[in-house]
């Protein structure tokens, strides 16, 4: 797996950059993912997730994390793999990029004393959430809600990041 994470503003120290990666995995493992994937985590200030929520949900205002998946459609992936392989054995080595995962380290600051836990888990509860969001999770209904929060819990007891 490989996770890249951009941190222009160099907020993070190299233990929660290691927590991350680490979560990210546990996350990877729980859903059985294969280990050719890799994504992308930003981590910004609330200005820039602003503009980008503003932008890209017309929610005016910061949040804590957004994800951009690039498969979002399973027949846009295959039209796209036809048209580039002969066949599955010639893509088979090739990563699966899931997408972006931007992350408000000012908002995570503070949400981790609003909820009165440590910032480690503030930042691995939402580089989660987001990784869920790119492989098709969501929490639109309370059924979906439930499944989405059980495996963020399930990932962060498992690396020993409980409330």
């Amino acid at each position: 797996m490989l996770i890249e994470i951009i941190d222009d503003a160099n907020y993070l120290t190299d233990q929660q950059t290691e927590i991350i990666e680490a979560v990210i995995e546990l996350a990877a493992k729980r859903l059985q993912l294969g280990s050719h994937v890799e994504l992308d985590i930003s981590l910004v200030s609330n200005e820039d997730i602003h503009d980008l929520n503003k932008t890209y949900r017309q929610i005016d205002r910061p949040t804590d994390v957004l994800s951009f998946a690039l498969n979002e459609s399973i027949d846009d992936s295959d039209q796209l793999f036809n048209q580039f392989f002969d066949s599955e054995d010639e893509a088979s080595d090739l990563p699966l990029h899931l997408g972006d995962i931007i992350i408000s380290y000012p908002k995570a600051v503070e949400q981790a004393e609003d909820y009165g836990h440590s910032l480690d888990r503030e930042l691995a509860f939402l580089a989660v959430h987001g990784f869920l969001h790119l492989n098709g999770y969501d929490h639109q209904t309370e059924e979906d809600s439930k499944e989405m929060f059980a495996i963020q819990e399930e990932v962060l007891q498992e690396y020993g990041l409980s409330r």
